[in-house]
């Protein structure tokens, strides 16, 4: 088990420029050392490599330290042979350099992200969600042809699958779809419900209005019972 609490941050950083050469961290004004754009990157490996400036406030820390030493088996893809992930195993790291690594993306992340950060970090580079105008950071057609099929636009998934399944789905795709191209993400408990709250409020934009209308109506009926009552009250004290 990887100490994630003896991390230091300083180390981390000077360690973290080896992972210059696919990623940027835009927070901090690092680009990728080797000069080429989210759609050269796309193309060479299949999917765009991620930002780095979010993902401690977004993923587990243990997930990521796993990450780094196996990223095949932390995603759950042990099912996909022959499959060239595009991010290298580091298994050459050792544990305090993991956690040095992790103490320094955790000193660089931001303390809150509002819910569609929370979605970009952790599912826009292979997810588009076109209700909110929202495209995938990766080329649909290099997708497909690294993931053997194409991926879906997430606009209707929570309606189609519901709150429930999606929170169950995210963090571990393979055990509720075997053999899905989709990997196990590893977000953080809070990260899952703000992605879910993201989807129900661009999927379901009028969920809150049917609430509240239906709220009113059942009021509405709860005084009409009362007037009925009370109506039906006055007919049988006449007669009587």
């Amino acid at each position: 088990m990887i100490d994630l609490s003896k991390g230091n941050a300083q180390a981390g950083r000077a360690l973290v420029e080896q992972c210059l050469a696919c990623h940027t961290i835009d927070s901090q004004k690092l680009s990728r050392s080797s000069g080429q754009s989210n759609a050269e990157v796309s193309a060479a490996y299949g999917v765009t490599p991620p930002d780095l400036s979010n993902i401690a406030a977004v993923f587990d820390h243990t997930y990521l330290a796993h990450f780094l030493k196996d990223p095949v088996l932390a995603s759950k893809l042990w099912h996909k042979e022959g499959l060239a992930y595009p991010m290298p195993p580091y298994s050459y790291l050792s544990d305090q350099e993991i956690a040095d690594i992790i103490a320094y993306f955790t000193s660089i992340a931001p303390k809150s992200l509002n819910d569609k950060q929370v979605f970009e970090q952790a599912c826009a580079r292979c997810h588009s969600v076109s209700y909110d105008n929202l495209a995938s950071t990766s080329n649909p057609q290099d997708l497909a042809r690294y993931l053997g099929t194409k991926v879906p636009d997430l606009s209707m998934m929570i309606r189609s699958r519901g709150e429930h399944y999606l929170g169950n789905f995210i963090n571990d795709p393979q055990r509720l779809l075997p053999n899905t191209a989709m990997p196990r993400v590893g977000v953080t408990e809070q990260a899952e419900k703000q992605i879910v709250a993201y989807l129900d409020s661009v999927g379901d934009s009028k969920k809150h209005e049917r609430n509240a209308l239906g709220f009113k109506i059942i009021v509405f009926f709860l005084v009409m019972t009362i007037l009925a009552y009370l109506w039906k009250r006055k007919i049988w004290s006449d007669l009587h």
